[in-house]
């Protein structure tokens, strides 16, 4: 459901307010050393503390795994929230109700209460269909029968609905308006005769399965029939909560039980992930009865680094696992892994891992393709590639793929291999890829320190002894990240910018913020540029500490930084000046300014 975008300057005020050692202490127990907190890090097993907080910053880094970032960014890797849910999750721990700015697509007032509304309707169905099952001897021997423990069950709020055509919907009248319950997708209302109007419970003599957004609650059901009654499987329809090509069955389950999550398997059914869950792997999520969707990808990556899809071995397991892979490909990023785990015929992650464990399932993992595997040994079944006409048209088809990805380190090893598997030079078929593709209609996360790479000039004195050997562009962002109260020593932004140093236009931007913030903090500043391209350089000078805290001392190095500046920026004038002066000549202004230069470069 869509709302009005945060206010940016909220986002500011929340980090400045919270506190980043209290928002951690409460969730993995924090030891002060020094001026920073430290403890074992929470997102992979160790013995010795690498994972440090600094209350200065605002800011916390794991030297182990590299993991960092706000309280922001912490509560939406210990949690498992994406960004919006942290900040909600951050406003109310302290007591604090989010904005949202107006002219935005998400709902009124007026249909924020309806949803509200709606939420309550489906988790009363949820508790009520649980409260059948308790009574109904059939619908418990049908569980029993699937070996699902009563444990299990609980956990997936696992229900039954009578057979009957109003048990639902007449004492849920006692509640809830009629066309509430029409609009919740619990009732069906069929009106094509006027004078013959009939209302009916949706689900009837089915187990039922309530699906929960990410916050756990409940959004609609999936019905399994008793017994071979068709449909087998009937799913909530669409609502102003519901929309299945968004939600994945059992998110909200392997993120509340999977201590660290770490990968996600993704899987055809509900029992599937049930049984899954049961027998230990904790981390499955099914689709609700439609293909991978982009967004289904999205929200996977936010949650973890590496997905397995796990399908049947037949035909339409593979044609589902290649719609996978090509709503996959636009979504890529380096550091993200998708992987395509095929079962023996017969045989669903239910039957296969009660038949063989969890540890030998997870052992299978192993034998799983990657997406570059799979990408070219699928497309390398449809064309014969001992033609030189079956080589075009898979080189034809793989382009057309290739072009929905941004720019990644995946995409280049998939072009590798292609070019193994053709038989073509690599710097061939790059070329003619780049003839026949489009522009990418992606981008991935540029590294700005790669493209626009930091002057490359001896550090300064005062750094000379660190281990981290910074310049006098990066020692002045990292000073301003932990205090950047310092940039009231700013004078003359403007000759920062005419220095044309690489990374001045990082400065200069986070100065002008500041200026334009003054209570910012550098956890605040961090989030201004999370998933741009100045994200990467950000995050590593964040995880430099200054050795003093003596504001003195601090000012003194960074007016340094500014001199530093400064002096390359009247050399490289200098520069200029001299080679326009041998090439064809300055005005009157430009002879004084370079005399000037000179005398000063002289002092």
């Amino acid at each position: 459901m869509a709302y009005g975008r945060i206010p940016r300057e909220f986002i500011d005020e929340l980090l400045v307010r919270a506190d980043v050692v209290d928002v951690i202490n409460a969730r993995v127990p924090l030891k002060k050393k020094g001026r920073e907190y430290t403890a074992c890090c929470p997102f992979h097993n160790e013995k010795t503390p690498s994972f440090t907080v600094s209350p200065n910053k605002q800011f916390y880094h794991c030297f182990g795994c590299g993991v960092h970032g706000s309280a922001i960014s912490f509560l939406m890797e210990y949690e498992h929230l994406d960004f919006v849910e942290a900040i909600e999750s951050l406003a109310e721990s302290m007591g604090i109700t989010v904005p949202r700015e107006a002219g935005g697509k998400g709902p009124s007032d007026e249909q924020r209460q309806r949803s509200k509304d709606l939420f309550t309707l489906l988790q009363d169905a949820s508790e009520f269909y649980q409260l059948q099952m308790k009574g109904s001897d059939k619908a418990v021997n049908y569980l029993k029968g699937r070996d699902l423990s009563g444990k299990i069950s609980k956990r997936f709020g696992i229900g039954y609905s009578p057979a009957g055509w109003d048990n639902l919907y007449k004492p849920f009248l006692n509640n809830y308006p009629e066309q509430q319950l029409v609009d919740s997708g619990l009732v069906i209302k069929n009106d094509e005769d006027p004078n013959n109007v009939k209302i009916y419970d949706r689900y009837r003599d089915r187990i039922m399965f309530p699906i929960r957004n990410r916050k756990g609650q409940t959004i609609g059901f999936g019905g399994r029939v008793l017994g071979d009654d068709v449909p087998k499987y009937i799913n909530s329809p669409e609502t102003s909560v519901f929309h299945k090509g968004s939600e994945l069955y059992g998110f909200y389950e392997a993120r509340m039980h999977t201590k660290k999550l770490e990968r996600i398997i993704v899987v055809e059914g509900y029992m599937d992930v049930i049984a899954l869950a049961q027998f230990g792997v904790s981390y499955a999520v099914a689709t609700l009865g439609t293909a991978t969707t982009q967004d289904h990808i999205k929200q996977l990556f936010r949650a973890v680094p590496e997905v397995i899809f796990c399908f049947d071995g037949d035909r339409a397991g593979r044609e589902a696992a290649w719609r996978a892979l090509e709503n996959a490909l636009p979504m890529m990023q380096d550091g993200k892994e998708i992987r395509f785990m095929f079962l023996p015929d017969g045989e669903d992650p239910d039957t296969q891992i009660r038949k063989i464990g969890q540890q030998a399932f997870e052992a299978l993992y192993g034998e799983a393709s990657s997406l570059t595997a799979y990408f070219s040994e699928n497309l390398h079944d449809k064309f014969n590639i001992t033609s030189d006409e079956g080589k075009s048209r898979f080189i034809q088809e793989a382009s057309k793929l290739l072009q929905q990805m941004p720019d990644t380190l995946i995409k280049d090893q998939l072009v590798s291999r292609l070019a193994k598997q053709t038989n073509i030079e690599e710097r061939v078929l790059r070329k003619r890829l780049s003839k026949l593709q489009s522009t990418p209609r992606g981008s991935s996360e540029r590294n700005y320190e790669s493209e626009h790479p930091f002057e490359p000039s001896q550090p300064i004195s005062r750094l000379s002894n660190r281990e981290v050997r910074q310049t006098p562009i990066r020692y002045a962002i990292s000073l301003l990240l932990s205090n950047p109260e310092l940039v009231q020593f700013v004078e003359n932004i403007e000759q920062i910018v005419l220095s044309e140093l690489p990374g001045s236009d990082l400065l200069t931007t986070l100065i002008e913020t500041i200026q334009e913030s003054p209570k910012i903090n550098g956890a605040a500043l961090l989030e201004r540029w999370r998933n741009t391209e100045f994200e990467a350089p950000l995050i590593h000078l964040m995880k430099w500490q200054p050795e003093s805290d003596d504001e003195s001392v601090l000012r003194c190095e960074f007016e340094d930084c500014l001199r530093h500046i400064r002096k390359r920026a009247n050399e490289i004038k200098v520069e200029k000046l001299l080679h326009k002066e041998r090439t064809g000549g300055l005005i009157d202004q430009e002879k004084q300014e370079l005399l000037f230069l000179l005398q000063q470069k002289d002092d």
